[in-house]
């Protein structure tokens, strides 16, 4: 089981984009302070309600960004 959800992220002209490298999630803020916390905030409804075990992971995730 996996332990961590990778995230890259990138930088356009006003905002930081951060995308999970193995699932659906999607981000963005204007600042690096503001991203990790939009990370952290769709990472979590992403699996609201859900096994996480069903996608391969452990009870508490990591995030690595």
């Amino acid at each position: 089981m996996k332990s961590i959800i990778q995230f890259s992220i990138s930088r356009s002209e006003s905002n930081y984009i951060a995308q999970a490298v193995d699932f659906p999630i999607f981000t963005q803020a204007e600042t690096l302070d503001q991203l990790i916390e939009n990370i952290k905030e769709a990472t979590g409804l992403h699996f609201k309600d859900e096994d996480l075990s069903e996608f391969g992971l452990g009870i508490k995730p990591s995030l690595f960004v």
